[in-house]
């Protein structure tokens, strides 16, 4: 066709109602609503077609000129493999690690032993030189930050030139376990105590956590998963103003951990609702607001024992979710997981994967692709509502840690995952390998050899613990 003809041909405006007709045209007699539209596990309504946001905001990770961060995780109970493991990881092209210990909420059974010794094991000889350090949530948290510096230091690395999170999150430890180590009181009057502490050493990065994978992990709503980071994110900023502790300065030491599943457009919607809702909850603090910094993990609770291979497909899409929605941090669970400890060549694919995607596809040269889509719009807007409700009602029961002793918000992530749980059952959802299209023969998974670690049975105050779950459970219970 000539060039001219395009620069003067006039196309008819895009039209939602003359598509709708066109589009029940094509459906006959069958209702337009049960037919193409959906619905999230928040009641969230799901559009076949939405008009594109010509107003809309621009919500990306806060450093866009830097690519996210490739995080492993080491997680293996012998030291000296997961050393190796690390080194490996490294040398192949991750940029960060993330030190998973026994008893962790996301530890899955694994996790490195709680000790000083595990430590200096495991860091020993790997480059850390601008690599990000993560230290995931566990009952000895505080003791495992001591027993790093103290490793740092003994190699004479200077910790405040590295990029450290520190997974420190009392609710998420609560919340996961089921128990605390002292009273309610007790921690809140300690923990400023610390948080000074920790801010007379002058360490970058994060220091809190809000980690939403507890509560997603165990069958939690995207609403109610954003709502429980926010309510602890908010119990941080109070920890901070106990501590005498500008706001202002402290809020750049708050992080999140977030789920992604295999839902693209919902886990882009809820990492870039999670920033939108740290913005606002600075913005009502009265400081200038600071980007919110977010690590994602892919999804446990997707991930199946049938057919284990299909978790790759559903773990790349999580990993492509998380950067187009912000993440600036992401780990990938191995395919493997349900069925044990990840060996390495399942540790490569999920490492080669995140690769992959940053430097064949470069999924992260744009920052916020979803900006102006109808579709993830709305569910954006839609989310961020959704979970400021829920973080009110939380609020109104004494905030994260009180509605958990009272087992009320345990409750409700309960009833969420038992009604997704029948759907699943009764094959209005449906999960490739397990109830759709299941493989005739399983084959053959390796793992490693490695014992189980229970969560810590220890403490003092007690609450109903949110046990992770996977979904394909959901089946076999029901079989």
């Amino acid at each position: 066709m000539d060039a001219s003809l395009l620069k003067t041909a006039k196309f008819a405006e895009a039209d939602v109602a003359a598509w709708r007709k066109l589009a029940q045209k094509a459906i006959g007699d069958a209702d337009f609503d049960a037919t193409l539209v959906s619905a999230t596990d928040d009641g969230l309504r799901i559009d076949p077609l939405s008009q594109r946001r010509a107003d809309a905001a621009f919500t990306a990770r806060g450093d866009i000129e830097r690519g996210w961060d490739v995080v492993q995780r080491i997680d293996d109970p012998d030291p000296v493999r997961a050393n190796a493991q690390a080194r490996q990881d490294l040398e192949g092209g991750a940029t960060g690690i993330a030190l998973v210990f026994e008893g962790a909420p996301n530890a899955f059974g694994y996790g490195l032993p709680a000790s000083q010794e595990a430590v200096t094991t495991v860091l020993d000889g790997l480059p850390l030189a601008d690599k990000l350090i993560r230290v995931d949530v566990h009952p000895k948290s505080r003791q495992s930050i001591d027993w790093l510096f103290r490793t740092l230091a003994t190699r004479r690395v200077n910790a405040a030139r590295l990029r450290i999170g520190l997974g420190i999150d009392p609710a998420g430890l609560f919340g996961g376990t089921g128990r605390l180590h002292m009273s309610l009181a007790a921690l809140r009057a300690s923990m400023p105590q610390s948080l000074a502490h920790f801010f007379a050493l002058g360490l970058p990065g994060v220091l809190l956590e809000a980690d939403g994978r507890v509560y997603h992990n165990a069958g939690a709503t995207e609403a109610q998963e954003l709502a429980a980071m926010l309510s602890t994110a908010v119990l941080h900023l109070r920890m901070f103003e106990d501590a005498r502790q500008p706001l202002l300065y402290a809020a750049e030491h708050i992080g999140f951990a977030v789920s992604v599943d295999q839902d693209q457009f919902l886990s882009m919607a809820k990492l870039r609702a999670l920033r939108r809702l740290w913005r606002r909850v600075q913005a009502e603090c009265g400081i200038d607001p600071v980007s919110a910094i977010i690590h994602a993990e892919t999804s446990y609770r997707m991930m199946t024992v049938k057919d284990c291979e299909t978790n790759i497909l559903r773990t790349t899409i999580a990993n492509f979710a998380a950067v187009a929605g912000g993440a600036d941090s992401v780990s990938i669970l191995p395919y493997t997981i349900a069925h044990g400890l990840p060996d390495a060549f399942a540790r490569r694919v999920a490492r080669n994967t995140q690769l992959v995607l940053a430097g064949e596809s470069n999924i992260g040269y744009v920052a916020d692709p979803a900006i102006g889509s109808g579709s993830v719009e709305q569910l954006t807007d839609e989310l961020s509502d959704a979970a400021w409700r829920e973080f009110q009602a939380i609020e109104a029961e004494g905030g994260v840690l009180d509605s958990l002793a009272a087992g009320k918000l345990q409750a409700r992530i309960a009833a969420a995952a038992s009604a997704r749980g029948a759907d699943y059952a009764s094959g209005k959802r449906l999960i490739v390998g397990a109830n759709l299209f299941p493989a005739r023969t399983e084959r053959p998974v390796s793992t490693l050899a490695a014992e189980r670690r229970p969560v810590t049975t220890e403490g003092v105050v007690f609450c109903d613990r949110l046990i992770p779950a996977r979904i394909e459970q959901s089946l076999e219970a029901r079989a």
